[in-house]
């Protein structure tokens, strides 16, 4: 079997191409496809040539962790599960390039377990579930945030999860076209606030170096939680740091219960994902897409629809 997918070739060339893909075996899932989401991090690793190694990591490459769809077939031990609509998070079954992350394709194949039932109706926002696990997974960590650095969509969901649970959280953004969109919490520029005593501080920015303005906004034995993803060194300065004692925590990647957690949140209506999703385009526009996605900041989430690509 094959699928059109999109290959990120080498650093700063996205193409749409065929690829041959492992048929389904056990318990392996075919998922048709209708939307999938571009990262506002690791792609744009990837995208630029800056992304760390990792396993699997090389190119071509198929990118994309944020899939959303339809199981059409199965392997012999799932095939109770077609028609379901389905959250995925990607696949490593192409033939000729990498599935890292390996969810930006008209069809995917891995394994039922992977692959999580959500609920109809969410649309193209159901790409958003993954970033929202990540949020959740950071949360679960520790306190809730006091500040929160970057208003992107890890930012807003991270802030919408803090007033849902009743608290109101502080949002640093440095860029103004994203000072908007706030509910139940401020969002302010950094310069602006003469605040010096958050005990939990979560970034949301990839910024590798916001150590050290944030350790000067920080309580004595606060917290800074890195839920970005970084691609340069990190650092800071010794003696602000021991002088509040401060503690760091870095959010790794979420857990099939992170995502479980979150879709329930979803379909009780205690999370919105509601107006994050800002740009959708055909997924025959992917290589012009990834340049606006990565140099728009009015662009929270590019989308691709993949329900009319043959």
């Amino acid at each position: 079997m094959d699928t059109l997918a999109v290959v990120v070739e080498e650093p700063g060339r996205v193409a749409l191409r065929r690829l041959d893909m492992a048929p389904p075996e056990g318990d392996d899932l075919v998922v048709a496809v209708e939307f999938s989401g571009i990262s506002m991090g690791t792609e744009k690793l990837m995208y630029n040539g800056s992304m760390p190694m990792f396993p699997g990591m090389g190119y071509p490459l198929v990118p994309g962790y944020e899939a959303v769809g339809r199981v059409v077939d199965a392997g012999p031990n799932a095939r109770g599960r077609i028609g379901e609509h389905v959250f995925v998070p990607g696949s490593s079954k192409f033939i000729g390039a990498r599935g890292l992350f390996g969810g930006s394709a008209r069809t995917l194949v891995t394994g039922s377990a992977r692959v999580l039932s959500i609920p109809e109706g969410l649309g193209e926002s159901a790409v958003l579930l993954s970033l929202a696990a990540t949020a959740q997974h950071a949360l679960v960590g520790g306190a809730m945030p006091d500040l929160i650095i970057g208003h992107g969509v890890l930012g807003r969901l991270l802030a919408r999860m803090a007033v849902a649970a009743g608290h109101a959280p502080t949002v640093w953004e440095i860029n103004p076209v994203r000072m908007d969109g706030a509910d139940g919490y401020r969002v302010i520029a950094p310069d602006a606030d003469d605040r010096r005593d958050y005990r939990s501080v979560y970034d949301a920015s990839g910024d590798s170096k916001i150590l050290d303005p944030a350790i000067m906004h920080m309580a004595h034995g606060g917290e800074i939680v890195l839920a970005g993803f970084y691609s340069d060194p990190l650092s800071f300065n010794f003696a602000p740091a021991f002088r509040r004692e401060s503690r760091f925590r870095i959010a790794t990647e979420f857990q099939p219960d992170d995502l479980a957690a979150v879709v329930a949140m979803v379909g009780s209506g205690r999370l919105s994902l509601d107006g994050l999703v800002t740009n959708r385009v055909p997924a025959t526009e992917a290589a012009t897409a990834y340049g606006q996605a990565f140099t728009d900041p009015s662009c929270l989430k590019m989308v691709f629809d993949w329900r009319d690509v043959a």
